[in-house]
């Protein structure tokens, strides 16, 4: 099968799910929500490290790493307080961004060990994990150097070690980031979405629950950026062998995909799901780089049918 067919066959039928009556995962029931949970902070040997926990105690907690210039503050909340009324979920922000000090690294490599000297410092001794972006890099190097921690995998919009189009970004993008726009997290409407109108719509209903929150975080440095990049485009690197790392990853992974991803192409998430031992691959039509985002309600009903499975 092609890979093009492979995609289009991915939609839902990969993971063989019957969708369930309309869930009430979206709805706001809970003392605690994305907009009211406090940020605290602990200390991992020099870095102190921001981070925001609540949700059910019950199973392992879901342990979140973002996207390129991504805070918590960008986590949407229709998703991770729907994932917080079944379990504990956990955001932070790595080393140097936003509200946790020390420096940001140029490498994948150095970001998972930071992640793991955080996730190490709140006593967890296994946990579920969900990397988006560059964080799906993050997370794949953590499952790799720490099998006995990670358990569930779930990777979005991401790729693997000299993946197709990931050691540099396109023209396309690169004017994106250039552009000019009312305000600045307007940017996630071309990066995240795509241009349709429902799809548009979804990013603009999006932003308002991000911006919903009154607590913000301090913007980023000047020097989180450059580093972030130069760890983005040293793992896309292309080099003998470059996959060869996915075989030891024999946990559980659900990898999740736009069909028309600019910023980590689709083709992507292909290579896992064939690369990776115990993978499955759902590609969400009409979706760029944020297919959980543009359908929260779809992804977290197929996300939590994966982790309580």
């Amino acid at each position: 099968m092609e890979r093009k067919d492979f995609l289009k066959n991915s939609v839902l039928a990969s993971v063989g799910l019957t969708l369930l009556p309309k869930s009430n995962l979206l709805a706001a029931n809970t003392s605690t929500s994305a907009q009211s949970v406090p940020t605290q902070f602990i200390k991992a040997g020099n870095t102190s490290f921001a981070y925001r926990r609540y949700g059910k105690k019950k199973g392992l907690p879901l342990v979140f790493t973002n996207y390129l210039t991504g805070t918590m503050d960008n986590w949407d909340p229709a998703v991770i307080d729907g994932f917080a009324r079944e379990r504990e979920v956990i955001i932070f922000d790595n080393a140097g961004v936003a509200s946790s000090d020390g420096q940001t690294p140029d490498t994948i490599q150095a970001m998972a060990k930071d992640a793991v000297a955080f996730i190490d410092a709140l006593g967890l001794k296994e946990i579920h994990l969900l990397g988006f972006s560059i964080g799906g890099m993050v997370a794949q190097q953590i499952t790799v150097d720490r099998p006995d921690l990670v358990k569930k995998l779930i990777l979005i919009g991401t790729g693997p070690r000299g993946g197709e189009r990931m050691e540099d970004y396109s023209p396309e993008v690169w004017a994106l980031f250039k552009k000019q726009y009312p305000q600045p997290d307007e940017l996630l409407l071309d990066t995240f979405f795509t241009p349709t109108k429902e799809s548009q719509q979804a990013g603009w209903a999006y932003l308002k629950r991000i911006r919903a929150r009154s607590q913000k975080e301090p913007s980023l440095t000047d020097k989180v950026v450059p580093a972030q990049l130069a760890a983005i485009f040293g793992w896309g690197k292309k080099k003998p062998g470059s996959f060869e790392y996915l075989q030891q990853m024999q946990l559980p992974v659900l990898i999740v995909h736009g069909d028309q991803d600019i910023i980590c192409p689709t083709v992507n998430g292909v290579i896992l799901k064939e690369q990776l031992p115990n993978a499955s691959l759902i590609v969400y039509p009409d979706a760029n780089h944020a297919p959980h985002y543009q359908y929260p309600a779809l992804f977290l009903q197929q996300a939590l049918h994966f982790l309580n499975s």
